[in-house]
């Protein structure tokens, strides 16, 4: 009997035991831990987040390029809407009550308990009507957002657009959730980590009429928000500006260059648009009206993306690879027989400084012909074979074939032909230089993005060397990415970039040149003009790259000119202006300006 006593007594004991544990949490809950409170009201508390500001982005100079102006998304609560007027709310926001019923519908089968965005980016002006009235309307509350904006309306291309994350960018990254913003193109998307910032968020206590009432348990588990970092970039945003100006009814593109350094002082790509279309509630409108205009193509990015064949300007990669090789002497003679490729001009029987200033296709012709067939071989297609990887693998060299890996996304590159594409073409041992010679005179499989042009006067002006070229110097506190301060070395004696640029400065200074309209009064100009050649009756493609000072080189540029015909013509004077606008500051010649200007190259081919 007395075990069960004490089997009795235990039973009791462990009851009381977890009676007590019980009430000690409770009391723990009720009482100890805040967080039970906050659970406990939270019908009365409202979280709401802190968007961080965007971090600017700034021009070389200080300049702004990029500011943030506040806005406001108007938040609805579905559980927490009561009876409203309906037809007043509309009114008050600006919608009708077809969008109220849909938006509602939306958010409801979101969640009824969860606050989603009904309107988006109200603006300031606007706000200020809605904030005073939006207590007759519970379940609506504000929410502070930035909306970006560009003071001087250029530079779309370059900077790029944000834009609403969508579901595959929350799979990538879980800092984003449903609303939230994100860079889409450009500088945006390339830095986004850097300018997006840390959200925080603030609990808030409203009343049963939709009133704030302050800050629940004095802010204590509220988080600030962090700003996004600032960047400088390298670009000078008056030379851009007037590039734009340059460019207006013209499709084509511009890149200039600072060659010691790699930084990039003008990008832009024609036709353009404002980049404030993008921002805000009429971003979408806008956006399928860019788009839909797609004769013009205004959303791309020429500078960075399209693929051009590079016609004459090619010749100076091939002086140097041949000189380089061996192939050639400066004072190697070839007779312009236009025999095979015609020409124009009167020489007859250059060297290769003059070939450079009369760009002579034959000379080039029989230049590309020595490098190709250089007989190591008694196979004529195996010599070939032998001949063009030597040939590719110098050309490389120059930052041609490969991404040149700036700062900027989804960059494209050029192509450089190799042994392996034409015999995919061809078929291993079927095919030798009379096969692809039009590659001689930078047409043929040659392809090049306006950026590897730049980037070849670059490599001229700093006379076998570069920098890969970037958008961005300073990113915070801190300097730009360490992989833009590698030098690139082509591995070609210097002394050949010394003929290249002397007949160079004879393209623009010599009475014979091809591009007399570069000239600069006080500047010495170094450049080349191309040609590149569209089928059927389309004008040809209007190319020039140049640098300057010849001396002591501080901007190296690559034009084109789509549909507009010789380089010399216009894409010659447009990089002129671009150089002495940079250096100088001022324009003197007034009526070349106007000239190009005036000019309309938009025909649709």
């Amino acid at each position: 009997m007395k075990n069960y006593d004490d089997r009795k007594i235990i039973v009791l004991a462990i009851f009381l035991v977890i009676a007590v544990i019980f009430l000690v949490r409770l009391f723990y809950l009720q009482v100890i831990d805040e967080s039970y409170k906050l659970s406990a009201q939270n019908q009365a508390v409202r979280i709401v987040t802190q968007y961080p500001v965007r971090g600017l982005v700034y021009d070389r100079k200080g300049q702004l390029m990029v500011y943030n102006e506040a806005a406001y998304d108007l938040m609805v609560v579905p559980r927490e809407v009561t009876e409203i007027d309906t037809f007043d709310f509309c009114s008050l926001v600006g919608i009708s009550i077809e969008d109220f019923r849909q938006r509602f519908e939306k958010a409801r089968s979101y969640s009824r308990y969860k606050a989603s965005v009904f309107e988006k980016q109200i603006p300031a002006y606007a706000y200020a009507k809605i904030a005073e009235k939006l207590f007759k309307f519970p379940g609506f509350y504000t929410q502070q957002r930035t909306l970006r904006k560009y003071p001087r309306s250029v530079a779309a291309h370059l900077l790029g657009y944000i834009a609403e994350v969508d579901p595959s960018d929350i799979d990538r990254d879980q800092y984003y959730r449903s609303g939230d913003y994100i860079g889409k193109a450009g500088l945006e998307k390339e830095y986004e980590k850097e300018l997006r910032g840390v959200r925080g968020s603030k609990r808030i206590l409203v009343d049963v009429h939709n009133v704030v009432k302050g800050n629940f348990q004095d802010g204590q588990y509220d988080t600030l928000a962090v700003p996004g970092t600032n960047l400088i970039s390298t670009i000078d945003l008056d030379l851009q500006e007037y590039g734009e100006l340059l460019m207006q009814n013209k499709r084509g593109s511009i890149v200039a260059i600072e060659p010691k350094t790699g930084e990039i002082l003008a990008m832009l790509s024609a036709p353009t648009y404002d980049p404030n279309l993008l921002v805000g509630r009429d971003r979408n409108v806008n956006y399928r009206e860019l788009a839909a205009n797609d004769s013009l193509n205004p959303l791309f990015n020429r500078a960075l993306y399209a693929r051009y064949r590079p016609g004459s300007i090619f010749k100076l990669v091939q002086s140097l690879t041949a000189l380089h090789l061996g192939i050639i002497t400066p004072g190697t003679h070839f007779a312009c027989t236009r025999s095979i490729i015609n020409c124009h001009g009167s020489h007859t029987n250059d060297d290769l400084p003059n070939a450079i200033i009369h760009s002579c296709n034959p000379y080039f012709w029989n230049v590309y012909k020595r490098m190709i067939q250089q007989g190591k071989s008694t196979n004529m297609f195996k010599d070939a074979a032998l001949g063009l990887k030597e040939w590719r693998d110098v050309v490389l060299r120059f930052g041609f074939g490969e991404k040149l890996e700036t700062d900027f996304p989804n960059l494209v590159s050029g192509s450089i032909p190799g042994n392996k594409l034409y015999n995919k073409w061809y078929g291993e041992g079927r095919w030798a230089f009379s096969t692809i010679y039009s590659n001689s005179i930078g047409e043929g499989e040659l392809g090049v993005v306006p950026l590897e042009m730049a980037n070849l006067s670059a490599i001229i002006a700093n006379r076998g060397y570069y920098y890969t070229p970037h958008f961005i110097k300073q990113i915070g506190d801190s300097a730009m990415r360490p992989e833009f301060t590698v030098k690139h070395e082509t591995e070609i004696d210097t002394s050949y970039f010394g003929v290249v640029i002397q007949a160079m400065e004879k393209v623009i200074g010599m009475d014979g040149g091809t591009a007399r309209r570069a000239r600069i009064e006080g500047i010495t100009v170094c450049g080349k003009t191309g040609t590149v050649q569209n089928p059927g009756d389309r004008p040809d493609h209007s190319v020039f790259i140049a640098f300057a000072p010849k001396d002591d080189p501080k901007i190296a540029i690559a034009v084109y000119v789509e549909y507009s015909d010789f380089g010399g013509t216009w894409a010659a004077p447009i990089s002129s202006l671009m150089i002495e606008k940079y250096l100088t500051g001022e324009i003197k010649d007034k009526e070349k300006e106007q000239r190009i200007l005036d000019a309309k190259f938009l025909t649709i081919y």
